[in-house]
């Protein structure tokens, strides 16, 4: 059985604001449009939030039209705000309940070679399950992995399943199994709380499997906060709240008697960052990444320049995985290797790095549950 990890980054449309090439421009509109988001869930409208909606709107170019560059606002039932004539921008409504409507993130569509390199990846991975990061929908999943992940002129991944998560960006996280694989059950933790909140920034997706031979194998999918925005303090702490909560279901699910537990995704950091440290110090869950098998390429990061500090995505197992784990390995080849795309052999077709299948390379592990 192989299982393995990879951000698509989108399959069909992304938000614009996500585009690398307008990092500096889109870094400032994704703090705005996350603290907007939350203004807006007010039940109460006072003076101060007034004041920091306008605020916000104002940094998405919002204030004077319903449609900027990187962002829209939805007022579909009431109103949100009043704009006269004379300039003046006023919040009419008095809070979450006296209006309907939402900002939005614009978006584009993707680059069709691009999605091409991501189903080859997919194809030339030919892992059993995948966890899958930054989907759009489960539909838009389906459609893609039909449509171009095929093997013996079928889909090799009839199983598919995404849950809507708490990102209104549409960058959810959820699975593609193989047809030996069924997908047996299903659980959503996106509105898990801790002391301070809600958990999760996306969700913590918990998927069971029954293998050929009739093991269950749970997967728990993840995309932790990004450190790519916001403040450093304020995402360490959300990452390492997320990460104690994870621990806590991965516990869960072993005291319940489900030893094959696989967490697997984005974690956003490194192996040894404190965030992390309640999933990966905290618990008996080994790395594959240190399995004496796993093959890297003389790089251990997924990410980018895939440097150390570049390690973000992970394949983490239960011992009664991890015991009978063969090895594992990082597949580069859909990622652009640096500015010229040479630090790693790359598909001869990419030849730019929009084209790149996604700036994450797949990782995955081998087990032999026989």
């Amino acid at each position: 059985m192989r299982i393995a990890a990879f951000n698509v980054e989108n399959l069909f449309n992304r938000a614009r604001a996500l585009d690398q090439r307008t990092w500096s421009a889109g870094r400032p509109v994704l703090e705005a449009y996350e603290r907007i988001c939350a203004l807006l869930e007010e039940p109460v409208y006072d003076e101060t939030t007034q004041r920091e909606i306008l605020r916000e709107l104002g940094r998405l170019g919002l204030r004077n039209g319903d449609t900027a560059k990187f962002a829209r606002l939805r007022q579909n039932r009431g109103r949100l705000l009043r704009r006269s004539r004379d300039g003046k921008v006023t919040v009419v409504a008095e809070g979450r309940a006296s209006w309907i409507g939402w900002v939005e993130l614009t978006t584009d569509r993707c680059d069709e070679l691009a999605l091409e390199h991501t189903a080859r990846v997919l194809r030339d991975v030919r892992a059993d399950i995948v966890g899958v990061i930054e989907a759009e929908s489960r539909f838009a999943l389906k459609r893609f992995a039909d449509a171009g992940v095929v093997a013996d002129g079928r889909p090799r991944y009839p199983h598919v399943m995404v849950v809507d998560g708490n990102d209104e960006r549409g960058i959810d996280v959820g699975v593609l199994s193989a047809a030996g694989y069924p997908l047996v059950g299903q659980q959503s933790h996106v509105d898990d709380v801790d002391h301070v909140g809600r958990v999760f920034s996306r969700d913590c997706a918990e998927y069971h499997f029954r293998s050929p031979r009739g093991t269950r194998v749970a997967v728990l999918v993840n995309h932790f906060k990004s450190k790519g925005y916001g403040g450093k303090v304020a995402s360490d702490a959300i990452r390492r709240r997320q990460a104690v909560r994870v621990a806590e279901i991965y516990r869960g699910l072993v005291a319940s008697g489900i030893e094959h537990v696989t967490v697997v995704g984005d974690l956003n950091d490194t192996p040894e960052s404190e965030p992390l440290a309640p999933l990966l110090s905290g618990t008996d869950l080994r790395d594959i990444s240190a399995h004496p098998g796993f093959e890297d390429g003389g790089r251990p990061g997924t990410y980018g320049y895939c440097t150390a500090r570049n390690k973000l995505d992970y394949v983490l197992l239960s011992p009664a995985l991890y015991s009978a784990a063969r090895g594992g390995g990082i597949f580069r080849r859909g990622v652009w290797g640096g500015k010229r795309g040479t630090l790693w052999p790359i598909y001869s077709t990419m030849t730019a790095a929009v084209h790149a299948g996604s700036d994450h390379a797949a990782i995955y592990a081998d087990i032999d549950l026989d």
